[in-house]
């Protein structure tokens, strides 16, 4: 016969087992509740508005003050140069002699021809004066005075052109003529460029072209003259931008008087803005994650949120802020290597605020 077991140690029994099922006896697990949601120390700064000035950069090209391809007008064989390669010369000095034996024996017989034409009309004039002749011969007499020395006029322009001169005061380039050589129009002598002063012409966009004013200082570099710093100032702000860069060409001037500086050369150039108030945070806040240049910004319940963002210029250690914050914001400035949206945050150094107690 089976055996029977008292009603109260039954009972006393499955209390037991149900009291070990409830885990009266374990600990809560590692990255429980209790640890979800805990705040991240990290630095913390409120934006604010701050004086801002810095430097535009930007590439530019050397040009003459004045240049040009000095080049014949008529086609004539050379007979004289009287210029070296690379020689000052100054305003209207003779460059190029070319032939012109035909020209100057045209002139002597134009010249004798409006000499005769002018005695005959001074003959008929007082013939005229005294009614001896027509008023209309005296007349054709005349027109054809005024077009022997029209002729004469002509040759010697003629003549003008075989001596080829300098435009204006400056440098001769390389001499591309001998003598004996056959010119012909648009056939180039030299160059000339007048580089006592140059231009700089460089490209500022858009969004910093209120930088740049008539008056301003420039200053520029080269790696031609290492080591060495060029200043000048804008003398033109272009009136249009480019439709596909949305730039606008400045240029700057700038002395030269140990002629340095040469036509077709690259510079760098540094044009100082004005102070200005401006949203200044630290550079090492500011995120660059491809295409993407963004700062974690901090919400008022204590998390984060990614703040797209505009840089306005920049200096070390620093970034002006064109778009995406404004002033009162708060954003994270260090620890920012592992956030992502949502983390609670905390500035570094301050006591955790306390947990509340279950009521």
């Amino acid at each position: 016969m089976p055996q029977r077991f008292p009603r109260s140690l039954i009972v006393a029994c499955l209390s037991a087992l149900a009291l070990s099922a409830c885990g009266g006896d374990a600990s809560p697990a590692q990255g429980g509740p209790g640890n979800r949601g805990a705040a991240v120390p990290v630095g913390i700064e409120v934006v604010r508005e701050q004086p801002w000035a810095d430097d535009i950069h930007a590439l530019g090209t050397v040009k003459a003050r004045e240049s040009v391809e000095v080049t014949a007008k008529v086609s004539e064989t050379v007979q004289r140069v009287h210029f070296e390669s690379g020689q000052q010369v100054g305003r209207g000095a003779a460059l190029v002699t070319l032939t012109g034996q035909q020209q100057y024996a045209a002139l002597r017989s134009a010249e004798a021809a409006a000499v005769e034409a002018e005695k005959l009309y001074q003959r008929q004039s007082r013939l005229a004066d005294q009614q001896l002749i027509a008023r209309a011969m005296l007349d054709s007499q005349q027109a054809t005075r005024d077009a022997a020395r029209a002729q004469v006029t002509q040759i010697r322009a003629n003549l003008s052109d075989r001596v080829i001169r300098a435009p204006f005061a400056g440098v001769l380039g390389i001499r591309q003529v001998s003598p004996g050589a056959l010119v012909t129009p648009g056939t180039v002598i030299a160059t000339l460029d007048d580089v006592s002063r140059v231009y700089v012409d460089f490209p500022l966009p858009e969004r910093v072209i209120a930088g740049a004013g008539v008056g301003q200082a420039v200053a520029a570099t080269t790696s031609a003259w290492p080591g060495r710093s060029f200043t000048g100032t804008v003398s033109t702000v272009a009136t249009r931008l480019d439709e596909g860069s949305r730039a606008a060409m400045v240029r700057a001037d700038f002395p030269n008087p140990d002629r340095a500086l040469k036509p077709g050369m690259l510079m760098e150039v540094s044009l100082t803005r004005g102070e200005a108030p401006a949203l200044v945070i630290p550079e090492i806040a500011v995120q660059q994650v491809g295409s993407e240049t963004f700062v974690w910004r901090v919400k008022t319940d204590g998390s984060t949120e990614k703040a797209q963002i505009e840089v306005g210029g920049r200096v070390p250690g620093k970034v002006m802020v064109a778009k995406g914050l404004a002033a009162g914001d708060r954003i994270v400035t260090a620890g920012v290597g592992k956030l992502k949206a949502g983390d609670k945050v905390t500035q570094a150094g301050e006591a955790p605020a306390p947990a509340a107690k279950a009521g």
